[in-house]
């Protein structure tokens, strides 16, 4: 540690009567070293990512949940680039979430709008969806993108005519006497125009339905919509609607396929609603070397690895935009300041696991932007980054103190984000950090709470009850 330039910056935090960072006493510690420690970490990166310890308990179904940065790390050998794609492709995942809203609202729509744990981890490619967990399907074990804005679930199949790399055996729907395709005049076929957005094809003999599904960075599955038994740790589930997908492009990194947690007809939790009444939660890991956080499907709270108490508030509904999950924001904290702008309280925001930044209205981001700066004035800038404009060198720190971040929501909700969701790593030598939060292009746009931000906290979807829930927790999966 560079003793005299961190002595110097503490002194600058509390001494200068002209930075104001002496003012504020809401900080959190940020330990620098600890983000890329699994980057020098071979032996930890040639495990697979097939986890073992789903299970269920007081009937909850508990899925281990990483983040793919951990477990397909060793793959990348320039870092930098990878970080850089990973903002790109998050930028493309928002622009068509934008469109997708702007298309399906009318203007003046838009300011409305039993229990199983899994174990669930991270990765790295994927730059939008990047938090997998291990299901079975047909008896075969598969890591599968969790994805709450997305509603269709998907593997690859053999025989594929175009599959992406993947690290397991792609599945054998011939290997599976439970698989069976569905048919093209099927009340489930046709729920994919809702579903996708786009219709079911009838394919020919025979007439089965094929699907067709394109996320916003370009990627996209093509397939068969089949049945087949899925089990979600210890619990099984039968005749699950699923994707067979035989013909794959994108950045799904080595996963299998992906987890649709939306919320129309034929996504996971409506389908499991007998067996976990609408509801799931989920605690996202940060990247560090062994983390993991857990997919707890079912309202069973005892399970939960916090002892803070949680606050809930209300689902906005928006019927033409019904699959996915909106809440109100209120307020913002930084540092125990609460921002003023004309935006809070009018905030209609989408929480998306898939999205890795969060978004902001474009005034309301520059007031968090100008308060934080005056809180951590104390350290070195750096350049901005993609779509990150408030950067700084902390290279020469192990240890920083980070101002606190704190969301608020209507009904007296509050979300603090974790010290691990405030600054984003350019740079593996900290040499560029920047605040991980960006701006929307414009003010009437859908604002994201997106996964970056969510990190150590349980989330609760009770979609019975209409309402989201938060509260802090340290992710593990034990």
């Amino acid at each position: 540690m560079a003793l005299l330039p961190f002595m110097l910056s503490l002194i600058a935090f509390f001494l200068n009567p002209h930075n104001g960072v002496h003012c504020y006493g809401d900080k959190q510690l940020l330990n620098l070293q600890r983000h890329f420690q699994w980057n020098h970490n071979s032996d930890t990166l040639a495990s697979p990512c097939l986890s073992r310890k789903s299970r269920k308990e007081k009937g909850a179904t508990i899925l281990e949940m990483k983040h793919r940065d951990y477990c397909y790390g060793g793959r990348h050998k320039d870092w930098n680039k990878l970080l850089n794609k990973r903002l790109i492709l998050d930028d493309l995942r928002v622009r068509s979430l934008q469109t997708r809203i702007k298309k399906t609202m009318s203007p003046a729509e838009k300011q409305d709008v039993s229990v199983a744990r899994i174990p669930l981890t991270s990765g790295v490619e994927l730059g939008t969806l990047n938090y997998i967990v291990t299901v079975e399907i047909g008896s075969r074990k598969m890591t599968v993108i969790v994805d709450t804005g997305s509603d269709l679930t998907w593997v690859q199949c053999q025989p594929c005519k175009s599959c992406y790399g993947q690290k397991e055996p792609i599945f054998n729907p011939s290997a599976s006497p439970s698989y069976r395709t569905v048919s093209c005049n099927s009340s489930e076929c046709q729920s994919l125009a809702f579903a996708t957005g786009n219709t079911g094809i009838c394919g020919e003999n025979p007439p089965t339905c094929n699907y067709v599904v394109s996320y916003g960075d370009g990627s996209y599955t093509r397939g068969d919509l089949a049945h087949d038994r899925i089990n979600l740790g210890k619990t099984p589930v039968e005749n699950f609607i699923f994707g067979c997908g035989r013909n794959n492009k994108g950045l799904f990194g080595g996963a299998s396929g992906l987890l649709g947690l939306g919320r129309s007809s034929i996504s996971l939790v409506s389908q499991t609603w007998a067996i976990f009444g609408g509801f799931f939660s989920y605690c996202l890991p940060s990247t560090e070397s062994g983390a993991s956080g857990s997919l707890v499907l079912g309202g069973s709270s005892s399970v939960y690895n916090t002892s803070n108490p949680f606050s809930y508030t209300r689902m906005i509904p928006n019927p033409k935009l019904s699959t996915f999950y909106f809440l109100n924001l209120t307020g913002v904290g930084v540092g125990g300041v609460t921002l003023r702008d004309s935006s809070i309280g009018k905030t209609t925001m989408l929480i998306d696991s898939g999205t890795v930044i969060t978004r902001l209205p474009p005034t309301l981001y520059k007031a968090l932007k100008t308060e934080f700066q005056k809180q951590f004035s104390g350290f070195p800038t750096a350049p901005a980054f993609s779509i990150l404009d408030t950067c700084f060198n902390l290279s020469a720190y192990q240890e920083v103190d980070v101002p606190t971040l704190k969301l608020q929501f209507e009904g007296n909700a509050e979300m603090n984000v974790d010290v691990t969701g405030v600054f984003y790593f350019v740079k593996t030598d900290a040499s560029q950090v920047c605040l991980a939060l960006a701006s929307l292009t414009f003010e009437d746009e859908i604002g994201i709470i997106a996964n970056y931000q969510q990190r150590n906290q349980r989330v609760i979807y009770d979609t019975k009850g209409s309402r989201l829930g938060f509260a802090q927790e340290s992710c593990s999966f034990s």
